[in-house]
């Protein structure tokens, strides 16, 4: 299928044909310097051309450059779909979705999220879909592959009232590139994505990170806008929020001159004074430029400085991935970044460092040593692929499922698995458990043993143990029960226990101090292979279930899917999201998307 992958920026417009598989270019368009004096340019297929007179505008130049583009297609071939890149989807877009005027028009009261950018994007869609008005245009955005970070992440130590008023929150960008170098660098490791923790790294004149745990984002260093975090080319990242009000009072200035010096005159062009370009600052810094030196430095600290803290986060780190212009081409900021980095067990191989060379064919570039346990990538970004496979997941209809099944909806009260070294501990040598009675899943049961949980704060009594044993220990309780124990629980799929803190569990003939096994159990839905292909869904798959409860129209988004023949169909939640969702028994719910992407422009809950 070929997609035409349409990226409007402030004062450029990108343009691809791509094989949503492959990759491949059919064709490509560059436009630049929209709105200069000394005129636009076009770049088609490698061809250089002026465009139009000076001062072109994106309309103009769309215009004009769009049906150049199209007309360079093979005999015979033909465009499926538009891929758009909308940087700022807010809180209510949280995936790709097919593009209508009201679609469209939601994307245009985003635009004080974003206005250097949404505003832009938008010229892009409503010409295109001028131009092609018969396929389907789909909107990406750069937030939906951080709709995943938790709340602990996304939200600032503001009035909440104000925060909310003002969709005040952090977003996260680059998405299509951090979901894209994070899959290549998982099927390179030839290991499954969701057994990963992985921190990628988007270096050129934007910058970000993400800690990209089991396959899913959870942190990111921008923010409500592309400002926060890194160091960028003309932008600032972190800076004190007292620096912008001394800067507003000692200078009086309006608050767009302000803008304009945080967006377009910081970063590495403010700290260098030569420009935002790394490799210019790089050869001044080798014949003893101070601020090129300086620049290099600060650049490459703050980077470090996240991956410290995504380790911490993520309890550990099992390759660190470099990407982008800066990412991929410059040996020198990889080796600053990494060359302290040993306490990870990501050891640094410099000759592999200097001989990165990337291709389309070879994508990934190994330069960490053989014996290191955190593997040191660079891989070659391809946003434009990433944008063309999740427009063609939505053209071929793949975000669709078979509505006509219920999933019945059951609540999960906190529980005790226990292995057999820990039952004898807590209850004698050669307990077996009793059953008090039969759960849902196949096979399983509540018994009539129960143990404490003993916390730094507080002491749960009376938590019951299901059977059968199992080979790990594995204790999954609340958040509101994490608050009351005074512990930090990870969400994690079940049998996901390692870098979990531990618990002490006391029963009547011994306790044990276990190390690890206390998790919040990540929602899902236990399926059967049969509901499986019903549902065109597979094993580990992230889904939505829309339910009705009480009259309210809900959605559990970032739901798992669990595929086995020892399953019986059945959603799984625990006791704090029933009783804020008010589920009643017998709840059941309905499969609405195999790509958790949501529309929300209805008014709905919507439980992330």
């Amino acid at each position: 299928m070929l997609i035409l992958v349409l990226n409007c920026g402030s004062s450029s417009i990108k343009g691809d044909i791509v094989h949503h598989t492959s990759g491949e270019r059919v064709s490509s368009l560059r436009v630049q310097r929209i709105g200069k004096l000394d005129g636009a340019s076009m770049i088609l297929n490698g061809m250089e051309s002026a465009l139009g007179k000076a001062g072109a505008s994106h309309e103009t130049a769309l215009t004009f450059a769009l049906p150049k583009l199209l007309g360079t297609l093979p005999e015979g071939a033909r465009i499926e779909g538009v891929g758009h890149r909308v940087v700022h989807g807010g809180q209510d877009f949280v995936a790709a979705l097919r593009i209508d005027d009201e679609v469209e028009a939601a994307i245009e009261g985003l635009v004080p999220l974003a206005p250097l950018h949404n505003s832009i994007n938008l010229l892009g869609i409503r010409n295109s879909r001028k131009l092609l008005p018969d396929i389907p245009h789909i909107a990406v955005f750069d937030t939906s592959f951080h709709r995943t970070i938790p709340r602990r992440a996304t939200t600032y130590a503001l009035n909440q009232e104000l925060a909310e008023k003002y969709g005040i929150r952090r977003y996260g960008f680059h998405g299509p590139s951090h979901q894209y170098v994070a899959a290549r660098a998982a099927e390179y490791l030839d290991t499954d994505i969701r057994d990963l923790r992985l921190i990628t790294c988007h270096l050129g004149n934007g910058c970000s990170m993400a800690a990209v745990e089991y396959g899913r984002s959870i942190d990111t260093t921008m923010g409500m806008t592309p400002l926060e975090g890194l160091v960028m080319g003309t932008r600032c990242g972190d800076l004190d929020p007292g620096v912008l009000l001394h800067l507003l009072r000692q200078e009086e200035l309006e608050v767009d001159e302000c803008e304009r010096i945080l967006n377009k005159e910081s970063g590495l062009k403010g700290l260098s004074g030569l420009g935002n370009d790394m490799r210019d600052i790089e050869e001044q810094a080798s014949v003893g430029h101070e601020a090129a030196r300086m620049s290099i430095q600060v650049f490459t600290h703050r980077i470090r400085k996240y991956i410290g803290a995504y380790a911490a986060t993520m309890g550990g780190v099992d390759a660190i991935i470099f990407t982008a212009g800066i990412g991929e081409n410059s040996p020198l900021i990889r080796h600053r970044v990494t060359q302290r980095l040993n306490f990870l067990g990501a050891l640094l191989d410099e000759e592999a460092n200097r001989d990165v060379v990337l291709s389309r064919q070879n994508p990934v570039h190994q330069f960490s040593r053989p014996q290191s346990r955190c593997h040191l990538l660079v891989v070659q970004t391809d946003e434009e692929h990433s944008i063309a496979k999740e427009a063609a997941h939505l053209v071929l209809g793949q975000d669709e499922v078979a509505s006509a099944k219920t999933i019945p909806v059951a609540v999960s009260a906190r529980h005790v698995h226990l292995d057999r070294e820990t039952c004898d501990r807590l209850f004698g040598e050669g307990f077996e458990l009793i059953p008090k009675a039969s759960l849902s899943q196949p096979g399983q049961y509540a018994s009539h043993q129960t143990v404490d949980l003993v916390g730094p704060k507080r002491t749960i009594k009376g938590v019951r143990i299901l059977g059968p044993l199992r080979s790990k220990n594995q204790i999954e309780i609340s958040r509101t029960d994490e608050f009351y124990l005074g512990v930090d629980a990870p969400v994690r799929a079940s049998g996901d226990v390692g870098n979990s803190p531990g618990i002490k569990l006391v029963g009547p003939e011994g306790e044990a101090e276990l190390d690890e096994g206390l998790i919040c159990a990540w929602r899902h839905i236990h399926m059967t292979p049969e509901d499986a292909e019903y549902f065109g869904v597979r094993n580990k798959d992230i889904v939505e279930v829309a339910i009705d409860s009480e009259g309210r129209d809900l959605i559990f988004g970032d739901v798992m899917v669990r595929v086995s023949d020892k399953y019986k169909t059945e959603m799984h939640i625990d006791t704090d999201e029933a009783n804020a969702a008010e589920v009643s028994r017998e709840q059941e719910g309905m499969l609405v998307s195999t790509s958790a992407c949501a529309r929300v422009l209805r008014r709905t809950t919507r439980f992330d």
